[in-house]
């Protein structure tokens, strides 16, 4: 029931969400985690470096032609996090999940912001 009631919140923000504009500063759920796990070997490659610790912490969204996410990823020790923005195409669509860009050199209280 847990991941259906988010699925739910998330249909009703994104509704409420003006298409172009960025929502607020939202805590991770499991559907974000999931797109990070996802999209794990690609950050990989492009940071070129193994990731032991690689977990989401907060996100914004975006609505576009599908969703666009900004999200804080820790990815090491203590102070080592990136921003990455992830594109989910309308379900419609056949495109694919994608990176879209990274940001390193991340600190926790970082603004996360549209990039």
């Amino acid at each position: 029931m847990g991941k259906q009631r988010e699925r739910q919140r998330e249909t009703t923000r994104m509704a409420s969400q003006i298409p172009g504009g960025t929502s607020g500063m939202e805590a991770t759920t499991s559907d974000i985690q999931a797109i990070v796990q996802l999209l794990k070997n690609s950050v990989v490659e492009k940071l070129n470096r193994p990731l032991h610790v690689y977990h989401a912490i907060s996100y914004r969204s975006q609505v576009v032609a599908g969703m666009n996410y900004f999200i804080k990823v820790v990815i090491g020790d203590a102070d080592d996090y990136i921003h990455i923005r992830v594109f989910q195409p309308l379900p419609s669509s056949d495109a694919k999940l994608s990176l879209e860009k990274i940001q390193t050199n991340k600190k926790l209280f970082d603004e996360l912001e549209n990039f």
